[in-house]
């Protein structure tokens, strides 16, 4: 027997991989949390899933997410990423990364890590949240509009609330599955 899932990952076995297997969990790693704020960023108007199938291309042609090289790269590698077809070919979101990966730098300068600047928003513990239907789930929050601002200011782009609420799921700094799936437990055990 299949164990309940999130509705909104059912169907395709990359999607239902992603969700069992990452999003949600606590994420602490510097250069995994980089990777989710520029795919969450290159999302925005698409489908979580047409970003997840390019994932690999991304992580090939931008140096694996890498933002200390990154940081040094400018209009020819964004001109080269254009003629791409692996990944979404927004001449803003592939400028934004590397803007992105420069504010990155600067964020971990002056807080030891970005993880250290990330999970203060929650004071270092994940938000549980106890979602019964994928309609309770917001689009944003006070936190996520609260991060936004901060991100902005700091020079970061592609970082609305929207798309932060998404990266606060996406590495765990609030535990959306639902209660009727089978992670939701999980999670919230490791965030303890």
């Amino acid at each position: 027997m299949e164990q309940e899932r999130c509705g909104w990952c059912k169907g395709d076995a990359l999607y239902e991989a992603y969700h069992d297997e990452e999003w949600g969990l606590p994420e602490h790693d510097d250069r995994r949390l980089f990777e989710f704020l520029i795919l969450e960023g290159a999302q925005a108007g698409l489908s979580w899933i047409t970003v997840l199938r390019k994932r690999e291309n991304y992580r090939r042609l931008m140096a694996d997410f890498d933002p200390a090289v990154l940081a040094g790269w400018g209009d020819a590698e964004v001109a080269a990423w254009l003629q791409e077809p692996g990944i979404i070919r927004n001449r803003l979101k592939l400028h934004g990364t590397l803007q992105n990966a420069r504010a990155f730098l600067r964020v971990q300068a002056e807080f030891g890590s970005f993880d250290a600047y990330l999970w203060r928003f929650v004071d270092g513990k994940p938000v549980q949240n106890n979602w019964r239907t994928l309609q309770e789930v917001p689009a944003e929050t006070p936190l996520a509009q609260q991060l936004s601002k901060d991100l902005k200011k700091r020079g970061f782009t592609f970082v609305g609330p929207t798309i932060c609420y998404a990266l606060m799921q996406a590495v765990g700094l609030v535990n959306d599955h639902l209660t009727s799936c089978f992670r939701h437990q999980q999670v919230q055990k490791l965030s303890r």
